[in-house]
């Protein structure tokens, strides 16, 4: 029996946790990475990493000779206004070319990772669950359409025979976040901050260790074809940069700026980083997310694959020791 599993995207924020949380389960991991890809989240695991392109099919079939299990991981997240041609190509594409990967190896079981924003976004009040369809003519953002789209691609290849679960999970943070991910990048700004200007709103926050174990959750115990919400606590900004605040020992003031306000600045700011090819944290996508109905449901995953997140207050503390440790490694190298 194959016992050697694939994790595409795996030097990733979720990707690197994944393969950690493989690891110290002794499980045999072999990385899809591509050629000249940042992976310091890798060094000194001891993984095998193979050379591949989800956009180029032929570089795929050396990474899934004797695979098991397929973690899809690979993907591009943006936040930006607009289409995305390299992002639509990377999630769409790259998924549908890891499916006839999966197909033609004769894999085990794949575990692809969705976003609750592929899930289409009800009223306000209305519960998140994984009744909702998946949405690929969202108007929210072009992300939430590839994602959307992918996961339709998913469930067809399953309808074709493919032994596939899928994973949704909702506003990531945690450490191993090497490449500094959207929220990272707000909580390490905001342990450096005197004032903190802040757009009061409230989402769903889990954190990225438990994503990872419930990833191993599903594809060890969820059902062929079904989606899981991967979920954590409902929590304010305000509330979160507090937690952030008392988890670094850091006594600042902040202020909170007008939703109207925000959404005029947001569309400014968005410009601005399109003309300076910057990612940015400040769009109407990110204002409209922390804005939107957030009444999210994890009670499938806990019912079916006993799911079970960590407080936030926890992670929190976690990932700002995480930062502050990975400051005092690149002031020392």
């Amino acid at each position: 029996m194959n016992d050697v599993i694939l994790v595409t995207g795996a030097a990733g924020h979720v990707g690197n946790t994944l393969v950690r949380e493989l690891v110290s389960q002794g499980k045999k991991v072999r990385a899809l990475v591509l050629p000249g890809e940042d992976i310091k989240s890798l060094n000194g695991l001891p993984i095998e990493m193979v050379q591949g392109d989800v956009l180029k099919p032929e570089t795929l079939p050396p990474a899934f000779a004797g695979v098991g299990d397929v973690y899809h991981l690979a993907g591009i997240i943006s936040i930006m206004p607009g289409p995305n041609e390299r992002m639509r190509q990377v999630n769409v594409t790259g998924t549908r070319n890891v499916l006839a990967a999966c197909q033609q190896a004769g894999i085990r079981r794949l575990v692809y990772t969705s976003s609750i924003h592929a899930l289409g976004r009800p009223r306000l009040g209305v519960v998140i669950d994984e009744s909702l369809p998946f949405d690929p003519y969202c108007e929210a953002g072009e992300y939430d359409r590839t994602k959307a789209e992918a996961t339709l691609a998913v469930l067809t290849a399953v309808q074709q025979g493919l032994d596939a679960v899928i994973v949704c999970p909702t506003g990531i943070i945690g450490p191993y976040d090497y490449r500094a991910s959207e929220t990272g990048q707000l909580i390490k700004g905001w342990m450096g901050e005197r004032l903190s200007l802040l757009v009061d709103g409230i989402f769903n926050f889990v954190d990225v260790r438990d994503v990872a174990r419930g990833h191993i959750l599903a594809c060890e115990k969820g059902r062929t074809g079904e989606a899981y919400i991967l979920g954590g606590e409902r929590v304010s900004l305000t509330t979160l940069w507090a937690l952030v605040r008392d988890a670094a020992g850091i006594y600042s003031q902040t202020v909170i700026i007008p939703l109207r306000l925000a959404r005029a600045a947001a569309r400014g700011a968005a410009m601005w980083y399109r003309l300076s090819r910057t990612n940015g944290r400040f769009t109407p996508y990110s204002l409209e997310t922390v804005n939107d109905n957030s009444e999210i449901s994890t009670t499938k995953a806990r019912r079916e694959l006993g799911y079970s997140p960590r407080p936030i207050s926890e992670t929190i503390r976690d990932t700002v020791r995480w930062w502050q440790e990975r400051r005092r490694v690149l002031r020392q190298a």
